[in-house]
């Protein structure tokens, strides 16, 4: 009987992962999509997605600070947390954003799903942790498998005059954001995870929302009904409901299964990208797929530490 009950448990677990992995999977396809059927830039649609996430952030804020075990945040931490929140989720989100306007939706996840090696190179440079020698190997799979997949997409998108600046902006995002995850993995055993993000969500938030402003003249944007609509689904269907369904996930199957199960996002917006953008299919993009979910498996799995989502 509590075989089953074990069973049950970890089936439950691999649904919410899966699905909120494919759910996230989903952000690069929506924003494309977007960018094809409005007149939007990637800044107005970033500030759209912080703008629906908002009320999320504030009540996980809320809730977090007022846990009776809550320890009080030191001067030092809050900024901490405040220039993490800004690397993370608004610096990275923003290359993001403006990279998907010059690349396709397949090779923008490929770059991004580096992070896990920036975050090891990181470590090593930065606080002198040992890399072993699965995490070599690990590093020359994911740098092999993007070279080839690199090759691939430049021999297919040869009239794209922006594909090295939108590759770039990619790489940045990627490099960003594996700074903010080695920072959260410093402050997240002082602070909690909870009060952590909430706080380094709304940092973020507040950076995008000022770069918006003094950016855009907000008289001559015209934001109708499907730009508030592509807003939503990012803030909601591929932000909000995808975390929680992987910390749900987590808590059900583990860090390491977790990993595992994640790796298939890649793939997912690949696939979404063929059948939804009419992106082109091709064998270096597959074999640049396989060695990049290698190398991240070996880098996350192996160590025990989830993929957060981007």
């Amino acid at each position: 009987m509590e075989q089953e009950k074990v069973l049950k448990v970890t089936l439950l677990g691999f649904i919410l992962t899966f699905a909120g992995s494919i759910l996230f999977s989903t952000k690069a396809i929506a924003v494309k999509l977007a960018f094809r059927h409005t007149e939007m830039n990637g800044l107005t649609l970033l500030a759209l997605r912080m703008f629906f996430s908002l009320p999320f952030y504030i009540v996980a804020a809320y809730i977090a600070s007022n846990k009776k075990d809550a320890a009080p945040i030191t001067s030092k931490q809050w900024t901490s947390i405040i220039i993490l929140g800004l690397f993370g989720y608004y610096l990275s989100s923003l290359f993001d954003f403006l990279g998907l306007q010059y690349i396709s939706a397949g090779l923008e996840r490929l770059i991004l799903f580096l992070y896990p090696s920036f975050a090891v190179l990181i470590n090593a440079l930065i606080f002198k942790q040992h890399i072993t020698q699965i995490q070599k190997i690990a590093l020359l799979l994911t740098y092999a498998g993007i070279a080839w997949a690199f090759w691939g997409e430049l021999r297919v998108d040869v009239n794209n005059p922006n594909f090295l600046w939108g590759s770039i902006l990619i790489f940045l995002c990627s490099v960003t954001f594996a700074v903010y995850l080695v920072g959260s993995g410093k402050l997240i055993p002082q602070v909690g995870a909870s009060r952590f993000t909430a706080y380094a969500m709304l940092a973020a938030t507040v950076g995008i929302f000022l770069h918006f402003l003094l950016s855009e003249k907000i008289s001559a944007i015209d934001i109708s009904g499907s730009h508030i609509w592509y807003g939503i689904y990012l803030a909601l269907v591929a932000t909000v409901l995808p975390t929680f369904m992987i910390a749900a996930g987590m808590k059900q199957i583990g860090s390491n299964n977790v990993a595992i199960i994640s790796s298939i996002g890649p793939v997912s917006t690949i696939l979404q990208a063929h059948f939804i953008l009419d992106e082109p299919l091709f064998w270096a993009q597959w074999g640049g797929t396989a060695l990049v979910v290698a190398g991240v498996l070996l880098t996350a799995g192996k160590s025990g530490k989830n993929l957060h989502q981007k």
